[in-house]
């Protein structure tokens, strides 16, 4: 029998079939994990993972981009992300596993094009932890000096770059996050529901106060960088809509997953939306553009100015040191879901595959993510990490969205859950929504994400290719 050509390994595609025996039953023998999560807790996960990583502290970098036209920007970001949730609810109902949008490429595009989107997944939720961990650690200096008056030394709160040594707070959140994955899948989802539930009356409250000083004069000019600035905000906001992507992280720990995930990730999808643009209309109505530049924790500072009172900014400021904890923990279990589903295919060391007996849970794989995520926190500024979140995001979305149509040709029937209305327009729009976001963002981000791909090409000639599970035939 001859070998199999290079071209034909590249492009194996793993069968649905085969991936949804792979999940078992909960047995930790196999190397499974457990269906624990509903819907409501599903949709909190993508909730939790959304809500907080970019209104809290995104602003302070959007608004100088696109001034107060940033509520337009948030609106192209969610019509993307809209389009997207729609093809990520049809794969998540067909192919209901771990490895969100890697394990959709793995069966509709072959292993090479799966190993990219694995790799964008990791540097996405790796980054997006980092991102909102070094946010949590304004907020939590903010909270310390309302109520005590303290401030962490600048050389313990902020990274190399940004003023400081390092970034201690950060690595603290990394570190409690990860205690909290390792106890079980199910428990950290009851407490993220809990933090979920506070954010949104935080946010709310925000709105309420803030919508009580609102100044029309605050809106003009409405676009002083015109449509390169809204676009360029669009494509750095982009990245707080993980949060559709962590919840079919999650495929394999659902009940009933092919009708759970799609009702999970439209229903985050509406909640998330309809916050964002509340709490951005009420602060660039309430506040200067001009003022948000370099701003930390700003939505508490606008309060404080708004009522020149402190305890609003307090409550503001301790919801989000609460919400933004819940960010991290959902976005560090995305990643390591993620690695799960790469390391049971061979693609990665099967470090990242062992379930442990008691808990159910990776738990090597979550220490080895809490470290790298860590240092990025601890030691990388937060604009860096903000723009490269986006790229791993929209890359793995557009993925997503030629997988929908692809997998209608190859296997028009395989059992949906949930079919995307106006097939196959919508999906199109989603890769050209996608594509013009991705082209939007800077330089750096394209060279930074280039060297990323440059060391998984590596790894994937040198280890992945021969390890890969596919390689021996079944």
């Amino acid at each position: 029998m001859s070998a199999p050509s290079v071209r034909s390994q590249l492009f194996r595609r793993k069968p649905v079939a085969l991936m949804v025996e792979e999940t078992g039953a909960g047995d930790p023998e196999g190397g499974a994990l457990a269906r624990r999560i509903g819907v409501g807790q599903l949709m909190g996960l993508g909730i939790g993972a959304t809500i907080g990583t970019g209104i809290f502290f995104v602003m302070s970098t959007a608004v100088p981009e696109a001034g107060p036209a940033v509520v337009v920007s948030f609106v192209l970001a969610a019509i993307t992300a809209g389009f997207t949730a729609l093809c990520y609810a049809e794969l998540a109902s067909t192919i209901p596993v771990a490895g969100s949008s890697y394990s959709y490429a793995y069966a509709t595009l072959g292993e090479v094009v799966a190993y990219v989107v694995g790799w964008c997944l990791v540097l996405e939720y790796a980054v997006s932890s980092a991102a909102v961990s070094v946010g949590w650690s304004e907020y939590l200096n903010e909270l310390l000096d309302d109520l005590l008056g303290v401030r962490i030394p600048d050389a313990l709160a902020f990274a190399p770059g940004a003023g400081g040594a390092v970034n201690l707070p950060a690595i603290v959140l990394v570190t409690l996050c990860a205690l909290l994955l390792v106890r079980g899948a199910s428990e950290s989802a009851r407490a993220n529901a809990v933090m979920v539930v506070l954010k949104v009356c935080v946010l709310l409250f925000f709105a309420a106060v803030a919508f009580t000083a609102f100044d029309a004069g605050n809106l003009a000019p409405f676009a002083p960088l015109g449509v390169a600035g809204i676009s360029a905000a669009a494509s750095s906001i982009f990245f707080s809509f993980i949060g559709l992507d962590a919840v079919s992280t999650a495929g394999e720990e659902v009940r009933d997953p092919r009708r759970t995930l799609p009702r999970a990730i439209v229903g985050a999808l509406v909640v998330v939306t309809a916050v964002y643009l509340l709490v951005a209309v009420a602060a660039v109505g309430a506040q200067a553009a001009g003022a948000f530049e370099g701003q930390e924790a700003g939505l508490a500072v606008i309060l404080e100015d708004v009522t020149g009172s402190r305890w609003p900014a307090v409550v503001l400021a301790a919801g989000a040191v609460v919400s933004i904890f819940s960010v991290t923990l959902v976005t560090m279990y995305g990643q390591t879901r993620i690695l799960f589903a790469m390391s049971r295919d061979g693609m990665i060391p099967s470090l990242f595959s062992r379930v442990d007996r008691r808990t159910l849970t990776p738990v090597r794989g979550t220490v080895a993510v809490a470290l790298f995520v860590g240092l990025l926190a601890g030691f990388v500024p937060l604009d860096f990490l903000v723009d490269l979140t986006s790229m791993g995001t929209l890359v793995a979305f557009t993925v997503v969205s030629i997988g929908v149509v692809v997998l209608r040709r190859t296997q028009p029937d395989l059992p949906r859950g949930f079919r995307v209305p106006g097939f196959p327009v919508v999906p199109l729009l989603s890769v050209l929504f996608c594509l013009y976001l991705i082209w939007g963002l800077p330089g750096v981000t394209w060279a930074l994400f280039a060297g990323w791909l440059a060391i998984a090409a590596v790894v994937y000639v040198t280890y992945a290719r021969t390890h890969s599970a596919l390689r021996t035939p079944r």
